[in-house]
């Protein structure tokens, strides 16, 4: 299992309530695939460096994911489909 890390900017017009469950429903992608979301670093609501699909700011959240290959490509492909997410960046760790 290697060590990843993942960052994606959700929709900023999503409500408190929209941005919890989208948060949980993103990482039992993970789990239900076999990895280990070991920290979940909710950075909050920020202005982006440029404009992403006419939102200038975008909530931040940032994983630190334990898992396969096959566990983090379900995750971004599931991503790519949702409408909540923007910007997503997905980073192998190695140490």
């Amino acid at each position: 299992m290697r060590k990843y890390e993942i960052l994606y900017i959700l929709n900023p017009t999503l409500e408190e309530d929209a941005i919890k469950a989208t948060i949980e429903r993103f990482n039992k992608v993970l789990t239900d695939n076999g990895a280990e979301v070991t920290d979940v670093d909710e950075k909050g609501r920020r202005r982006l460096a440029y404009e992403i699909n006419d939102y200038r700011e975008g909530y931040y959240v940032v994983l630190t994911v334990q898992g396969t290959a096959a566990a983090v490509n379900e995750f971004d492909r599931r991503v790519k489909l949702s409408d909540e997410v923007i910007r997503t960046l997905v980073v192998r760790d190695d140490d």
